[in-house]
Order: C-alpha cells, then sequence, then structure tokens
C-alpha cells in the first residue's frame, strides 16, 4: 500500500506564487497565462504529493536537514521537502534566477 502524504505550504511558498501571477496578470498585461500558470503549478504539486521522493533529490551546497526536490512548472521551479508524511511545499521561483542563493 502507497504511503498518503499531507500538504503544506510555507509563507513564503505562497508569497513568491502571487507574486509572479501579479507580475504576469499586472506587469505583463496577461491575465489568462496568470491564471494557466497557477493552474499548472496547483496540478504540478498535487500529482508529485502521489509519490514526492521517487524523485531525485536537488543538489545544494547547502547543509540541509531535509532534502530538498524540485518540480519543473513552466519557466519557474517549485522546491518542497518530505517531513515524515508532509510534503511541505517552500519555494516558487523563476528559473533564470540565482537558484544557489535562494533556495
Amino acid at each position: 500500500m502507497r504511503k498518503k502524504y499531507r500538504l503544506r505550504y510555507l509563507p513564503i511558498f505562497e508569497q513568491d506564487l502571487a507574486n509572479a501571477i501579479d507580475y504576469i496578470a499586472v506587469r505583463l498585461q496577461n491575465p489568462t497565462a496568470a491564471q494557466q500558470l497557477l493552474g499548472e503549478t496547483e496540478k504540478a504539486i498535487l500529482n508529485r504529493l502521489k509519490a514526492p521522493l521517487s524523485f531525485k533529490a536537488y543538489y545544494s551546497n547547502r547543509d540541509r536537514k531535509y532534502a530538498y526536490y524540485r518540480i519543473y512548472v513552466k519557466n519557474y521551479a517549485v522546491f518542497y521537502v518530505v517531513i515524515d508524511d508532509v510534503m511541505e511545499v517552500r519555494r516558487f521561483v523563476y528559473n533564470k534566477r540565482n537558484l544557489s542563493e535562494l533556495v
């Protein structure tokens, strides 16, 4: 039987996502693309929740208690960790940024 995972979002992830959606919808004047990104992000996270540990961990120079994992959504990356039975979603970052500084 497959292990069930619960989902938790950190406030910084929610802020990252809100900033990206706002930028696309308002600054780039493309609310349709913003809604699509939001939907695809939600779908990707819920899909990964089925087996969050079955993917390669994200390599980082930082010493961490929990390994980070990455989900690609369009030009963005969702970062999460798994703590016991919880998939904790931590960051939503534009791929062109320096990921090692942010994650």
